[in-house]
């Protein structure tokens, strides 16, 4: 049997959140809508999981899961926000996405 692998990443929003120009919590919604398991969004019971920390949100899985789909999700978020040309997605480390000016 394939050994279960569980990845966490962290999108940072404290910059922008602080600032109240980004909806932590509607970005939470968000992905909690988004995300797709299988090919179907709704479907995260027991695989995915997000969590919201202050200005930080972190999705971890239990799946395979790509840093890069997190990045689209954000990156979507913001058009859908009107914020994509104020704010970019930069990888701080290997598992953290932070959103900066």
């Amino acid at each position: 049997a394939a050994k279960k692998v569980a990845k966490s990443f962290t999108v940072d929003c404290s910059g922008p959140a602080e600032d109240e120009i980004f909806d932590v919590a509607g970005f939470e919604k968000f992905l909690h809508d988004k995300i797709k398991v299988n090919g179907k969004t709704g479907k995260l019971a027991g695989v995915v999981a997000i969590t919201r920390d202050g200005h930080k949100v972190t999705v971890r899985s239990e799946t395979s899961f790509s840093k890069r789909y997190i990045k689209y999700l954000t990156k979507k978020y913001l058009k859908k926000k009107q914020l994509r040309e104020y704010l970019h997605v930069i990888a701080s480390n290997k598992s953290t996405y932070e959103l900066r000016y």
